[in-house]
């Protein structure tokens, strides 16, 4: 049994998606600033796929089926692709830490757990110094 016409251009659409589906399309390659950072570019991708086809019967096929002689009808079908890619941040290593710094405005949450460490870190601090006043030898 010939193979379907639909089937070859699902393959040639699979192929060419696979072509273009690569890790370096959603974090992007390294790039090192001068300070010694590495800035690693991250993005959002979204793929839509659509295929579809049908086959086309003339009065000429009617009658050849009439008769049972079996010939293949005339097929007509067509593929679509489409891509988005929205960066969303940028991954900074360096001087012993990683930061996220989102691209979006309304990065208020991830912008309080990024600085929460230091935050606590203060905190630490501002309770140490206050202990060691309270406990003073006379």
């Amino acid at each position: 049994m010939d193979t379907h016409p639909i089937e070859s251009l699902m393959k040639t659409v699979m192929a060419s998606l696979k072509e273009m589906i690569d890790v370096n399309t959603i974090v992007g390659d390294p790039v090192e600033s001068m300070d010694g950072n590495v800035i690693i570019p991250v993005s959002k991708v979204t793929f839509g796929f659509a295929a579809g086809g049908s086959e086309f019967s003339s009065q000429k096929n009617v009658q050849d089926k009439e008769k049972k002689e079996e010939k293949a009808l005339p097929f007509g079908g067509g593929t679509g692709a489409g891509i988005s890619l929205q960066p969303i941040a940028f991954l900074i290593v360096g001087g012993g830490q990683v930061k996220l710094l989102p691209v979006y405005q309304n990065a208020m949450w991830e912008r309080i757990l990024d600085v929460s460490p230091q935050i606590l870190e203060q905190i630490k601090t501002i309770f140490k110094k206050s202990e060691e006043k309270s406990v003073q030898p006379l």
